[in-house]
């Protein structure tokens, strides 16, 4: 279904590894937008969700690493309230 390849971006971690992921959703909160990702490497039980800011300047996009250790944990704390079918948060402690 050529919607959900336009869902597909490759992302790349500290190390330079890549990772195709499918957006799964972008979500507001307190003025800005995240990327949820979700891994395709199917082989891995233990993916866990990825979350990015997204921003949006012009028609570029890009994803951006939260740094701000507090910003990520109140972003996670909202997605947990959000009612997300398709991950569980059985790993998250």
């Amino acid at each position: 279904m050529p919607e959900e390849e336009q869902n597909i971006v490759e992302i790349m971690d500290e190390d330079g590894i890549a990772t195709q992921c499918e957006v799964y959703d972008i979500i507001e909160y307190e003025g800005k937008s995240y990327a949820l990702l979700l891994p395709l490497d199917e082989d891995d039980e233990d993916a866990e969700l990825i979350v990015l800011e997204y921003i949006e300047e012009g028609d570029e996009c890009y994803f951006q690493s939260i740094d701000d250790e507090d910003e990520f944990g109140k972003v996670c704390e909202y997605i947990q309230t959000l009612d997300i079918e398709d991950f569980d948060d059985d790993d998250e402690e």
